[in-house]
């Protein structure tokens, strides 16, 4: 079985509305990049970004308890588990 971690930055949300009322939100992530080096030169986003360098993906949420929830900025780690089990 494969595992991976990536490490993803909300870069927008957009809501779309219906007479009003909120029906769901596009999420927009990107893989993250190194926002500032510590003294020691390293930072957690930059050993994300070396291996991982480019990622984009989107989710549309329907769920109303999810909306407000994402903010742009906001960074998430994301676990990719294989949903399949080989027999």
């Amino acid at each position: 079985m494969t595992n991976m971690r990536a490490k993803v930055r909300v870069e927008g949300v957009v809501p779309y509305e219906n007479d009003g009322v909120k029906t769901q939100e596009t999420l927009r992530f990107n893989a993250v990049c190194p926002n500032k080096f510590g003294d020691d030169g390293t930072d957690e986003n930059n050993t994300y970004s070396k291996w991982t360098p480019t990622a984009r993906f989107e989710m549309i949420v329907t769920n109303p308890n999810l909306f407000d929830k994402f903010k742009a900025g906001e960074e998430y780690y994301v676990d990719f588990t294989p949903a399949n089990k080989e027999v």
